[in-house]
């Protein structure tokens, strides 16, 4: 390149890194929220799994039909990505893992219905040649409780009517700022926690009963682990979108540095070239 283009290639490098440090900036005010939200549903997650563990210490034998595992004919796959790019491996991870969740239960004869939530997996399905179909879920910065229950009550409704047999989910687990860990997690059947032997043994008046309480909870503990997923992802998202931009910011920093270097160097042999033409000239002359 010569000195023109190498000015221009500076100038244009310099100018997307003012925008990979915006957005870098950007992504991190919005999973600042995202953790602020996770926070605020913390006290209601911890006290609905204290009742639940209150209320599973009071029968000797679960029967509940959202825990009954059974014979898995029908499965419905919930990936979860975002609706935009720039995040790094984000959203080729989930696709990558929906795909092997997919093979892995065709190979036991069992058909597959894809529910994705976000553009990104939306394209990913279609590209595998796969039909997917509509929860009504979208995944957004302002998500809502109250629609999050809506679908999953969807699902659990299939799931009763055995129309679906096994309800998995797929998403990216948020840890740290800098560690997300996409996760197949089953939705339904819904898996109870342990009991403890100390609480097992407590007594406890159940009104109208340990059974219909638990009826009403664990409905609740399925919309509370889907609406949980959904912001994990969110967060996991603006992470690694924050990352990729603070990684694309210092590679600009270091393109930018060879480019001004080769600049230099250019320009510093253009000087020379002319000193010599000037040196050779006066020399003739004489």
């Amino acid at each position: 390149m010569n000195l023109k283009e190498v000015k221009q290639r500076i100038a244009s490098v310099k100018n997307t890194q003012k925008i990979t440090s915006a957005m870098k900036l950007v992504s991190s005010a919005k999973l600042r929220r995202s953790q602020a939200a996770i926070e605020a549903m913390c006290p209601y997650r911890e006290k609905l799994d204290e009742m639940l563990h209150y209320a599973l210490g009071s029968v000797n034998d679960v029967k509940n039909a959202y825990t009954e595992a059974r014979e898995v004919k029908r499965v419905a796959i919930i990936p979860v990505s975002s609706d935009t790019g720039l995040c790094g491996a984000f959203n080729s991870n989930v696709a990558r893992l929906t795909q092997e969740t997919i093979e892995k239960y065709r190979t036991l004869g069992a058909s597959v219905e894809i529910f994705p939530v976000g553009h990104k997996i939306e394209a990913a399905v279609k590209k595998m040649g796969l039909v997917s179909s509509d929860l009504s879920l979208q995944r957004h910065p302002s998500l809502q409780y109250i629609s999050v229950a809506s679908a999953a009550k969807e699902l659990m409704r299939r799931f009763i009517s055995n129309e679906i047999d096994c309800v998995e989910i797929i998403y990216t687990r948020f840890e740290t700022a800098s560690k997300q860990s996409p996760v197949c997690e089953t939705l339904l059947p819904l898996s109870l926690p342990d009991v403890n032997e100390d609480m097992r043994y407590r007594e406890f008046i159940v009104e109208p009963g340990a059974d219909a309480l638990l009826s009403s909870l664990i409905p609740k503990v399925v919309s509370l682990h889907l609406y949980s997923a959904l912001l994990d992802s969110l967060a996991a998202e603006h992470s690694a979108r924050m990352i990729a931009m603070q990684t694309a910011t210092e590679n600009a920093e270091d393109l930018i540095s060879e480019l001004t270097l080769e600049y230099n160097k250019g320009r510093q042999q253009a000087i020379t070239n002319e000193i010599l033409d000037i040196v050779s000239g006066s020399s003739g002359m004489q």
